[in-house]
């Protein structure tokens, strides 16, 4: 792999506050940026990955798409698959 994204939902209940939606960017196996829920922006863990995150968080209507994923994506998860575990 040599540049890939990894989407994840990290929850205890289905309550919609409690859940948190991750997104993070890996190049070469190493991550160099992440989006946190909790958060609300991009977190930049390399020199490259710092510079890409200020650019993500300078674009809003990036942000509130992000934001908007943790109810689209994790909330419907978790309702789904929470009961059965």
């Amino acid at each position: 792999f040599e540049n890939y994204i990894v989407d994840r939902c990290v929850f205890n209940s289905s309550e919609l506050n409690d859940i948190e939606y991750i997104r993070s960017q890996f190049y070469n196996k190493l991550e160099i940026a992440r989006f946190s829920s909790s958060l609300g922006k991009f977190v930049g863990y390399t020199e490259f990955g710092v510079k890409q995150a200020d650019y993500w968080n300078s674009q809003t209507s990036l942000l509130q798409q992000m934001k908007a994923l943790r109810e689209t994506i994790c909330l419907n998860h978790a309702t789904a698959f929470y009961p059965a575990a």
